[in-house]
């Protein structure tokens, strides 16, 4: 059973005068904050003012690129040459960079959102692709992989920093990969069942998926999504009870 485990979230995913998600409060409860980057959702005033919030509480920073989706919030499947997909997450992670050097701050890691990360999870060359583009631009960014799957392969493979993580509020394949969120059952909104099933999966040492098949994985860090309704509930829940269960809460350090 893993003893320390970091606790991240989506955020940084308002535009404009449209609110996404409570990221203050959210802040106040995990140890790592996965940043939109303007493309899938974010605009710059956010992006500074999340990383800011962020520094101030000691909350580690990712980079977290998507396709360029605003309307589908980056969620929708797209077909990228190899050049073209490289380009798109260095775009965005030399725009966090840039945004979180100016509040004084540091990217600690980068994990690819919504589709992207979906299909970099079903494809090796795909995640090969996005992790090569990433190191390109910073050679010690820790990668956030999705455990268990082709992007834990893939950063394996280059042998870079990385971060394995699961999910709290999402339902599991077989093989690992996310139940499509068009599927019922694929997004956990019951806090209480979000932090039982964290707390199972910690002591196992394993993702457990919808047929209840066990699949041994490292895990270092658990994903609260940031923009549902009860995300605040389930990440205050989750921490709580992965606590009581003997777990320290801390930001992953490889």
């Amino acid at each position: 059973m893993s003893t320390t485990v970091d606790l991240n979230a989506d955020m940084g995913e308002s535009f404009g005068p449209w609110v996404m998600g409570n990221d203050l409060a959210l802040l106040d409860v995990v140890s790592s904050a996965n940043i939109a980057c303007g493309f899938h959702a974010g605009d710059a005033d956010v992006m500074a003012k999340t990383m800011a919030a962020a520094h101030l509480r000691g909350v580690g920073i990712g980079a977290h690129p998507g396709f360029d989706d605003l309307q589908g919030f980056g969620r929708q499947r797209m077909q990228l040459s190899g050049a073209s997909l490289g380009n798109l997450v260095q775009y965005q992670l030399g725009a966090a960079l840039a945004m979180a050097q100016a509040q004084g701050a540091n990217v600690r890691h980068l994990k690819l959102h919504g589709a992207m990360a979906n299909m970099a999870a079903e494809d090796k060359a795909m995640a090969l692709t996005c992790y090569r583009a990433a190191l390109a631009v910073a050679p010690d960014i820790i990668i956030m992989v999705l455990a268990g799957t082709a992007q834990q392969a893939a950063a394996t493979e280059l042998g870079c920093k990385m971060a394995c993580e699961i999910f709290a509020d999402r339902a599991y394949n077989d093989d690992a990969t996310l139940v499509d969120r068009s599927l019922r059952g694929a997004v956990i909104h019951d806090a209480a069942l979000a932090a039982k099933r964290m707390v199972a999966m910690v002591q196992a040492g394993a993702i457990i998926t919808e047929s209840g098949k066990h699949i041994p994985t490292r895990i270092d860090t658990i994903c609260l999504h940031g923009d549902t309704p009860e995300a605040v509930d389930i990440a205050i829940a989750t921490r709580t009870a992965l606590e009581a269960a003997g777990v320290t809460i801390s930001q992953f350090t490889n």
